[in-house]
């Protein structure tokens, strides 16, 4: 049976070389297709929580489970596959200066072995799905801020990814881009049942869309806030309507994992 717990954390500790934990026995337990919050002071530990998560770090003390893998019992290999369910968007948008748009967001899916009738696709509706079509042969230093990142996210999204880490999405953007984005994410919550983890210390968005939060603080993490109705969070936001092209982009991602 396959396990309901996504992401789990058993007396997780974790340091860079052999210093002061940043985080020190930390446990708990992440359910499919739960939508969080990460909160907490800059160098608290929220990085090293999703670099854990994502197995870019591997804990002192402890065991981390994915999607109900002990990654202490995993090789390299299989590591790898487990990562291959995930995407981090990062602050800095991680895009690649000298591809366009277009190849930035199909990386992934080449990478994956994805045929080139697909990939285009894929790759035409998610650009029009996140406001960017009419960019896809454009360089990212050509972009604003606001739509590197929503290149960022398409790049995520593409996989349709079953863990999505966000760290600091938000953090260069104004505050119409940041509800844009918030709207993405809450869609891709919804419609695919990804599981999200958002770093954020934008208040504004933590009052707005009531999802539970994770806070880093001395080293440990806790929990708060009751899990909310997610279309109620989403009717909250303010800003331009997405073009609906969700629903689309669902059924071409069937099968993605056997192209």
């Amino acid at each position: 049976m396959e396990s309901k717990t996504t992401i789990s954390f058993a007396n997780v500790s974790a340091n860079y070389d052999h210093g002061d934990d940043v985080l020190s026995d930390v446990s708990f337990n992440i359910s499919n297709g739960a939508f969080y919050f990460l909160t907490g002071a800059s160098g608290a530990g929220k990085t090293t929580l999703l670099r854990l998560i994502y197995q870019l770090h591997a804990p002192t003390t402890g065991t981390i489970k994915l999607f109900g893998h002990d990654c202490t019992q995993l090789s390299r290999d299989e590591i790898s596959k487990l990562r291959q369910k995930m995407a981090i968007v990062f602050q800095e948008y991680s895009l690649i200066s000298h591809m366009t748009v277009f190849d930035n967001v199909a990386l992934p899916l080449r990478v994956r072995g994805v045929n080139n009738d697909k990939i285009k696709k894929l790759v035409t509706k998610t650009l029009e799905w996140v406001g960017l079509g009419k960019y896809a042969d454009a360089y990212p230093m050509e972009l604003s801020g606001g739509q590197q990142q929503r290149v960022s996210v398409a790049r995520a999204i593409i996989i349709q990814p079953a863990v999505l880490l966000a760290d600091e999405p938000t953090g260069n953007l104004d505050d119409e881009n940041a509800s844009r984005l918030m709207e993405l994410f809450i869609k891709m919550n919804k419609m695919f049942g990804t599981t999200i983890i958002l770093a954020t210390h934008n208040k504004k968005l933590l009052e707005t869309y009531k999802f539970p939060i994770i806070t880093v603080e001395n080293h440990h993490v806790a929990f708060s806030g009751a899990k909310t109705d997610q279309d109620a969070a989403a009717r909250k936001w303010k800003g331009p309507q997405p073009q609906n092209y969700f629903s689309e982009i669902s059924k071409q991602f069937e099968g993605i994992g056997k192209a």
